[in-house]
């Protein structure tokens, strides 16, 4: 007597095919919300971010940034986030700001990025640490 395979979602719900049991496993659209904040003296940027979880790293996929900025709030629109970090963010076309932002760093302890950051396409005009605050909206 052969006994039927049988298979499972990601979830541990029986389905009836490895094929259904690879599908629910690919989540569209998957994305979770961290807050992290830039320090440069006295300059403060507060950026949050959206990303799909189901990465490594973690693809950024949108959000904002606020704080200090020249015409806040910019609107995140890539990059990713884990052993380096690369934010890139675009101005609301406000005069005598730039227009672009690129932000860059390595992974430090604690729960921080250590780089730099520039304006409409360098990104290495200035340093700057920028700090975990969590995974929740700031």
């Amino acid at each position: 007597m052969v006994q039927e395979k049988k298979y499972f979602s990601p979830q541990g719900t029986l389905v009836r095919s490895r094929e259904e049991a690879v599908a629910t496993a690919a989540v569209a659209g998957a994305t979770n919300t961290a807050c992290l904040e830039l320090r440069n003296g006295s300059v403060q940027f507060i950026i949050e971010v959206t990303f799909d979880p189901n990465t490594s790293p973690f693809l950024i996929t949108g959000g904002q940034i606020t704080g200090s900025i020249c015409g806040s709030p910019w609107e995140v629109i890539g990059g990713s986030m884990g052993s380096t970090l690369r934010i890139e963010a675009e101005g609301q076309d406000t005069p005598g700001c730039a227009n672009t932002i690129i932000i860059v760093g390595n992974y430090q302890m604690p729960s921080s990025w250590s780089g730099t950051y520039g304006f409409n396409g360098n990104s290495t005009s200035f340093r700057h640490t920028t700090l975990f605050r969590g995974y929740s909206p700031c």
